[in-house]
């Protein structure tokens, strides 16, 4: 697993698109409703690429492999928590499932602590579990302006 973190609108979507190669249809994002499930998306593309042998994306970029992303961790933590879920447990059988996944969150610690009590507890969540995922990652890198710094 390879984590990305940064500020918010610092590009690392695109970081991670350039780097890795991702195809879009395996980037899901937290931020949309429905799409920042933890969920079994990824089966038609598979078997899409398997029958073809076809290892471009549809912007011509050479794909390294076939990468789940999860864009926007951090409001997928939210909506998790919102609704009354376990994100800690959810993203443990995520992490069994998809090894070689790729997580994208923006950094969210910074600032002024929050007067609600939900943000303050999303917040705090949000950081216990990226010290988690940084723990086990085999990368982890920072991403200010678009340009990416290896921390891990």
């Amino acid at each position: 697993m390879k984590l990305i973190i940064g500020g918010y609108a610092q590009g690392k979507l695109k970081y991670a698109i350039e780097k890795y190669g991702l195809d879009l249809r395996l980037v899901w994002d937290g931020e949309l409703p429905g799409d920042g499930e933890i969920r079994n998306a990824e089966t038609e593309f598979v078997k899409e690429r398997a029958s073809d042998g076809n290892n471009i994306n549809a912007k011509g970029v050479k794909m390294k492999n076939s990468i789940i992303a999860v864009n926007h961790f951090h409001n997928w933590i939210k909506r998790s928590l919102s609704e009354g879920g376990c994100p800690e447990e959810e993203i443990s059988r995520f992490l069994d499932r998809y090894q070689s996944c790729i997580i994208i969150s923006d950094e969210i610690g910074n600032g002024i602590i929050p007067v609600e009590k939900f943000e303050r507890e999303y917040r705090e969540r949000t950081g216990r579990i990226l010290v988690k995922l940084a723990g086990q990652a085999e990368e982890v890198e920072r991403v200010i302006c678009g340009i990416g710094q290896k921390i891990k």
